[in-house]
Parts: C-alpha cells; sequence; structure tokens
C-alpha cells in the first residue's frame, strides 16, 4: 500500500501560487482574496503608498478587476519560493494582458514579492509588493519590458 508524503511548504506555496494566478484570470474576487492575512500589507502599482488590511485591499482588486473586458490573461514566470516552517517568501513576473475599459489591448510585466505566514496551519499572504520599472529621467513606467 503506497502512502501519499506530506507536501513540503514549497510545494504548498506552488499550489496557493496558482490558485492565486487562477482567481486573477477568472476575475474571482472571493478566491482570490482568501489567500490574504487580514492584516495583509500590499505596496501596489496604485497611486497608494500602501494597503493595509485585506478589506482595503480587496477594494482595490476588485476595481482593478472592473477595468477589464473579459478575462484576464495572468503568466507568472521565474518563480523562486524560499519556505520555513511558518514564514515563506516568493518572488516572480508576472504578465497580466488583455482588453482595458475602452477595447484598448493592455499588456504589461511587473516585479512581484511576496511574504506569507503560517495562520491557524494555513499560509495566508501577510505581505506583497508589485512594482513596474520606469525610466529615471522621463518618470515614466517602463511598460514595454519584457523578460
Amino acid at each position: 500500500m503506497k502512502r501519499d508524503l506530506p507536501k513540503s511548504n514549497e510545494a504548498i506555496i506552488r499550489a496557493l501560487m496558482d490558485e492565486w494566478t487562477e482567481a486573477v484570470r477568472a476575475r474571482d474576487l472571493d478566491k482570490l482574496m482568501a489567500h490574504y492575512a487580514p492584516d495583509v500589507m500590499v505596496f501596489d502599482l496604485t497611486q497608494a503608498l500602501s494597503y493595509v488590511g485585506a478589506a482595503r485591499y480587496r477594494q482595490n482588486i476588485a476595481g482593478w478587476f472592473s477595468a477589464w473586458q473579459g478575462p484576464i490573461h495572468c503568466e507568472r514566470r521565474d518563480l523562486s519560493i524560499t519556505a520555513g516552517d511558518d514564514v515563506a517568501f516568493s518572488s516572480s513576473l508576472t504578465h497580466n494582458s488583455g482588453i482595458g475599459p475602452g477595447g484598448e489591448r493592455i499588456d504589461f510585466w511587473v516585479r512581484v514579492t511576496v511574504g506569507f505566514r503560517k495562520i491557524d496551519s494555513q499560509w495566508k499572504v501577510a505581505h506583497e509588493h508589485v512594482s513596474m520599472p520606469f525610466d529615471m529621467e522621463t518618470g515614466k513606467a517602463s511598460i514595454n519590458l519584457q523578460p
């Protein structure tokens, strides 16, 4: 009789990141937010310097989802995960593309670093940092960069 071995923390985080990506593609706000700790700290691309708390960040994501027509293409590349017993982090490049509110094509890559904390035996996003490179001479985002 073959016994299933417990998954490593890294494998659990990788599966969580896959679920996160699928939730973005489906624009499923509840599925996405289920991965966040109640006191999450987020540094995102938008004008706010930070979002504190899952309820506040949920509002931001709801607005972001509504800025797309149809599905969002979401691809994660170069995912790196380091996981201990109670804390983990990941870094990756994430590609989002689709159709914007006015029918225009949206297509960009961002850098994403996520900190996880084990809460009640479940891995939750405790910190998320999303950034986009910018041209230091013009101050404009470098939205056309690709890996």
